[in-house]
């Protein structure tokens, strides 16, 4: 039986993790959903698993990107947001952790995050629908920056999703960045939050109880979903980019009401 588990787990990761390379999604937003369709595990180990998962996928995918010529990363704009994730990252699984304590059914953990989720996909689906009719700006303020990534980092930990399209929303509106440039930056802002979320976790001593195999075969799966993501994304056009988006985040919202059906 673990072994159809580990499977599975390794199936979903690499799908996952193959969609949100090129969309810079992280794959979390993915991975998350469809394991709670699933419930072989509580939400703790889900959310720990999707977070591994996509951390090493965007550790990936950033390491390629910084050794490329033509690397798409403005560490200059990017950097201070990803700061800001990063501290973000650490209160968002404060928050998970504490609400997780307080909640008897952790079903009602389960359908918070979907909730959320359906919110911001909502949100940004539609952003994504009538960006070309909304004024973008070229943020230069440090300050805003970190504030912002301390949202982000705050949403992504909580909801066990790395970043998400959320990322891309905001990079696209107070940056101007197009899809495929916005997918890059959006993982290294994913592997900031990832890093000191997971970092906590350890230094807090509240790993959850889950099976290294598993563990190990979504790592993999992850990473060369990765690589052949990071890949594709290259060679697609940006056309083709931001219609496959717009279909994941269709699916995405649904595979969240659903959950919630299934929750309550």
């Amino acid at each position: 039986m673990i072994y159809f588990i580990s499977l599975l787990y390794g199936v979903i990761s690499f799908l996952s993790s193959l969609v949100g390379a090129i969309c810079g999604i992280g794959g979390g937003i993915i991975i998350k959903p469809v394991l709670d369709i699933f419930h072989l595990d509580d939400v703790t180990t889900i959310s720990f698993l999707s977070g591994c998962s996509v951390l090493a996928m965007s550790l990936y995918s950033v390491l390629k990107q910084m050794k490329s010529n033509r690397t798409l990363i403005d560490l200059k704009s990017i950097t201070p947001l990803a700061i800001g994730a990063a501290i973000g990252g650490i209160v968002g699984k404060q928050m998970f952790q504490s609400i997780i304590h307080f909640c008897i059914n952790l079903n009602i953990v389960q359908m918070i995050q979907a909730g959320c989720l359906i919110i911001l996909t909502i949100f940004t689906y539609i952003y994504n629908l009538y960006k070309h009719n909304i004024k973008t700006y070229e943020l230069n303020n440090h300050y805003i920056s970190f504030i912002v990534g301390c949202i982000l980092g705050i949403l992504s930990s909580f909801l066990g999703i790395g970043g998400g399209p959320i990322n891309l929303v905001i990079l696209s509106y107070i940056f101007s960045m197009n899809i495929k440039v916005a997918a890059v930056n959006s993982l290294y802002i994913i592997l900031c939050s990832q890093c000191t979320s997971l970092l906590f976790t350890f230094i807090t001593n509240t790993i959850p109880p889950f099976s290294l195999k598993t563990l190990i075969f979504m790592i993999i799966a992850g990473v060369l979903g990765g690589v052949v993501g990071t890949y594709m994304n290259r060679k697609m056009k940006e056309e083709t980019v931001n219609i496959l988006f717009s279909y994941i985040m269709i699916v995405i919202i649904v595979i969240n009401i659903y959950n919630i059906l299934k929750f309550i």
